[in-house]
């Protein structure tokens, strides 16, 4: 096949055949590109071609074992992936203006949020916002974020501060700590736990990749914990960590929205609670910084905010107006 140097200006490229290239250009092979875009493998081939006809380059390098990009084809494909995201976006933006509040909503949720939050958000959607697909995906911070910059997620319900470019957080709220140990344990009960009491303490953490582990270790930092005191890691989820406790290993950290859940299902299990400045995270939303929704999802966190007013957490006034890290609602 013959491919002239300069473009045919008579045939702009059309959506459909930039389509079928990006999919070979993912798959490196047509009948699983076609099978991901729901197309034919003849269509797909077809479209793939007129595209390098109206481009005027070849893209795609046909052997009779496998599929190769051309050098060409290298460059172009980047440059399609960034139009067909840009129509995605276009999309996007009409359907808001159209109609908010429906058709699919991405949302993200760490696991130490997920179990928690979720009927409260749930609760919400239904009552509120009957239209809107909700589709929750429990993932680890860093993956959560992969997929919102990717387009896989539209919104994340997670711990903050990010610090990620192009991402803008909506605080939802502030909650604290607690300290939670077992039945017997010389702090149970209390309620003015002093923060340098986790210097000593043996500690049980989730496994690396949760944010919730690094909160921990930041706290027990600032409380004056050096680097040899004992840190056990032993848990993924805060289920496994709660029954470690109970069973004699030692103590552990939740964020308070937790500690109902986790510790009501275990008489083996107590609590304290630390004095003021409690050590505390923040839970907000995050989205991509210029998403064309952005308006509708200031208002879905505000709904979030009143929503979980029954929680003992403190909303961003609230947090703005007492000690930092002081004392929740009950």
């Amino acid at each position: 096949m013959g491919y002239v140097n300069q473009t045919n200006k008579a045939k702009q490229p059309s959506l459909s055949q930039l389509r079928a290239f990006a999919a070979v250009a993912e798959h490196l092979h047509f009948r699983d590109a076609a099978a991901s875009i729901g197309m034919s493998q003849p269509a797909l081939s077809g479209a793939v071609s007129a595209l390098e006809v109206a481009l005027g380059v070849q893209l795609i390098e046909r052997t009779t074992r496998k599929v190769l990009l051309s050098p060409a084809g290298e460059r172009l494909a980047v440059r399609t992936d960034a139009v067909l995201e840009a129509v995605g976006e276009l999309m996007e933006e009409a359907e808001a203006v159209r109609a908010p509040f429906t058709g699919v909503l991405r949302l993200g949720v760490i696991p130490t949020v997920a179990p928690y939050l979720l009927p409260t958000v749930l609760r919400l959607v239904h009552e509120r916002y009957p239209e809107l697909d909700l589709q929750v995906h429990e993932e680890q911070t860093s993956s959560l974020l992969e997929g919102l910059a990717a387009g896989r997620l539209d919104l994340l319900l997670l711990a903050v501060p990010l610090g990620v470019p192009g991402v803008t957080e909506l605080p939802l709220f502030d909650e604290d700590f607690v300290l939670v140990m077992e039945r017997g344990h010389e702090l149970g009960g209390r309620k003015d736990i002093p923060r340098e009491t986790l210097r000593d303490l043996p500690l049980l953490l989730l496994d690396e990749g949760h944010c919730l582990r690094d909160q921990a270790l930041d706290i027990c930092r600032e409380a004056g914990r050096t680097q040899g005191a004992p840190v056990t890691t032993t848990a993924a989820g805060l289920s496994t960590l709660v029954q470690l406790v109970a069973g004699g290993l030692g103590v552990t950290l939740l964020p308070r929205t937790a500690v109902t859940v986790e510790t009501a299902r275990n008489e083996s299990l107590v609590t304290g609670y630390f004095s003021d400045p409690a050590p505390s995270r923040r839970v907000a939303l995050a989205v991509r910084a210029g998403t064309a929704r952005h308006a509708e999802f200031e208002e879905f966190a505000a709904a979030l905010r009143e929503a979980m007013e029954a929680l003992p957490v403190r909303t961003p006034c609230e947090a703005r107006e007492a000690p930092e890290g002081g004392t929740p609602k009950k």
